[in-house]
């Protein structure tokens, strides 16, 4: 995971606080954000693997920790906590070590709770002490690597509600994460499209702000003229997807789609569920709760989102029309965490905050892109083949994650994410 970034930029700045001051204040802010979100789980919750592509919530507390053990303390001379936790807690990097299996993840019960806790403990007092100590030639490179790891987490953070869900989901009690909020007053207002002259345009990270290196380098992209709908699918109109038998007709679908509907049985959403009379729920953070026909539906994969645009008969947006649309939107964040409908601002809505939202475009390298060297070249580039990117941000992303260059990327048929969909279609 690379960086376009100095030190300076890299949001650790405050006003009145000196360099490594501001850098402590963000490490311990992200830090304890992490252990905020682990905060109303059991201990048995924090152990739970639900399915491979998940991770028991105390493992993401390890492995993030594990990071900057692995690339900040250890480097500078500090001793490992525990040495088997290399092994344990690395996920993919292959040039530091081997790994334990993915999808066994949730078989270690050993190392306890409380050892991950006295773990990350550790570290963050050595983390704390490199911050203040560090040589003045070494802290420009420190500096960076610590923004790289303290994103890094932040990424974990929006795992951990991502994962907990599907844990939740698979208990048949239902457990809710946390307590309900008062919905917002449903708005009646569009979808209406919007249009864009396309024409000769940049995408990607400018360079004056953190962005990982898979949003660089800054580039030129020639768009037809296109248009995309004023604010994301609602629940509403995929019921009509379903009323029209969305879901059994094959002419909707790619070949590989269609092939997983066959093989899963998909014939909902994810976290739907159909109750007498035909009424639906819909599982959330807060529990089993009735559906909502204009909250934007969540949780499909890039399949799905393609045989709906191809029924409503529009397409997905490429990324780079979607991020030429985001340049002239405000970023905003959720407070909940499950997406809500849309309110009354001009233009796009719900393009930050709500749900990422798949493109067209698969996840490849953007011209002239070169993966940094070493281990932290892993993080992006060696992922560049057999996904798609989705954009803009979710209702359970933190806000540093929600920029018009960010580029979030899951194998086509992943519906665990809090996914959407936006239609495009040509001028």
């Amino acid at each position: 995971m690379g960086i376009s970034v100095s030190a300076a930029d890299s949001g650790m700045q405050d006003a009145g606080l000196d360099m490594r001051e501001a850098c402590i204040v963000r490490y311990q802010a992200v830090r304890t954000r992490t252990l905020e979100l682990a905060g109303p789980l059991t201990v048995e919750d924090r152990q739970i693997q639900s399915m491979p592509d998940a991770s028991p919530t105390k493992w993401h507390l390890a492995h993030t920790t594990w990071f900057f053990e692995t690339f900040l303390l250890v480097p500078a001379g500090c001793a490992p906590f525990d040495e088997r936790f290399g092994y344990l807690y690395n996920s993919y990097y292959d040039t530091v070590g081997a790994q334990h299996p993915r999808a066994q993840r949730g078989l270690l019960s050993r190392p306890s709770s409380e050892e991950v806790y006295a773990y990350r403990a550790h570290v963050d007092a050595g983390m704390r002490r490199l911050i203040s100590t560090a040589d003045e030639d070494a802290w420009p490179r420190i500096a960076r690597l610590i923004t790289i790891g303290l994103n890094h987490e932040e990424q974990h953070q929006e795992l951990i509600l991502m994962d907990i869900k599907h844990v939740f989901f698979s208990n048949p009690l239902g457990p809710a994460y946390a307590p309900a909020p008062p919905r917002p007053a449903e708005t009646a207002r569009g979808p209406e499209w919007v249009a864009f002259a396309g024409g000769l345009v940049e995408i990607g990270a400018d360079g004056e702000a953190f962005a990982f290196d898979n949003e660089t380098p800054r580039h030129k992209v020639w768009l037809e003229p296109f248009r995309l709908m004023d604010r994301l699918a609602t629940c509403g109109e995929w019921l009509e997807f379903m009323a029209d038998d969305g879901y059994s007709r094959p002419e909707l679908w790619l070949s590989d789609g269609w092939a997983a509907v066959q093989r899963e049985g998909w014939r909902a959403p994810l976290y739907w569920a159909e109750e007498e009379g035909r009424r639906w729920s819909v599982f959330t953070l807060y529990g089993w709760r009735p559906l909502e026909a204009n909250e934007p539906v969540c949780h499909i994969s890039y399949y799905e989102a393609d045989a709906f645009a191809r029924w409503r008969g529009a397409r997905l947006p490429t990324e780079a029309e979607w991020e030429v649309a985001a340049a002239g939107c405000a970023v905003g964040f959720s407070d909940g965490l499950h997406p809500s409908s849309p309110g009354r601002e001009p233009r796009l809505r719900q393009m930050f905050g709500e749900t990422w939202q798949w493109s067209s475009s698969p996840y490849v390298p953007y011209p002239r892109f070169r993966p940094e060297s070493g281990a932290l070249g892993e993080y992006n580039g060696k992922f560049m083949s057999g996904q798609m990117v989705l954009r803009g941000s979710a209702c359970v992303t933190p806000p540093d994650h929600s920029r018009p260059s960010y580029r979030n990327f899951f194998p086509p048929a992943a519906r665990w994410p809090f996914s959407g969909v936006r239609l495009a279609d040509d001028v």
